[in-house]
């Protein structure tokens, strides 16, 4: 196998892992909050295992969709085009400027929150209503760009349209 098949099945790959996470995460989200996301709920986390279950969940999906949006796809799309690669910022705002991702600076107010999300336990429930709110408000965000980067690969031809 050459280097630029590598690259492709590389991309197919990263393609398949992120339909699957966009899946996930989409459903979590819709379970989550189906009911608004109130600071009395999160109150209530601690007696209630299968919601905070469902908390960390959407979390994790969350932050792993992003990351292999941002952190693998992304870069993986650039090479595969000719271009060259670098820091995160720098990769971002080639994809912005592509329109792949709506703004680099909302991309890292997304990884800012999930930062927060992840390594700060939130224990003031008003502020864990309020990150998971702004976390939910950015799902639409991930999927869309989840279907770009493929909508990319596609019109390449890197990977079939129905390919999940």
């Amino acid at each position: 196998m050459t280097a630029a098949q590598d690259e492709i099945e590389r991309i197919r790959f990263l393609v398949r892992v992120a339909a699957r996470e966009r899946r996930y995460l989409v459903d979590t989200d819709q379970r989550l909050f189906a009911e608004p996301f109130t600071p009395e709920r999160a109150g209530t986390l601690d007696r209630h295992p299968e919601e905070a279950e469902r908390v960390d969940a959407f979390v994790a999906r969350l932050a792993r969709l992003q990351d292999t949006l941002g952190d693998k796809l992304v870069p993986a799309l650039l090479s595969a085009l000719g271009e060259r690669t670098g820091p995160a910022l720098d990769n971002l705002d080639r994809a912005e400027r592509f329109g792949w991702i709506p703004s680099s600076d909302e991309w890292f107010a997304i990884r800012k929150l999930r930062n927060q999300m992840i390594h700060e336990y939130i224990e003031d429930p008003k502020v864990l209503a309020s990150a998971l709110q702004r976390g939910h408000d950015y799902v639409p965000t991930l999927a869309e760009v989840t279907d770009r980067l493929k909508a990319v690969a596609v019109e390449r031809q890197w990977v079939d349209q129905d390919e999940q």
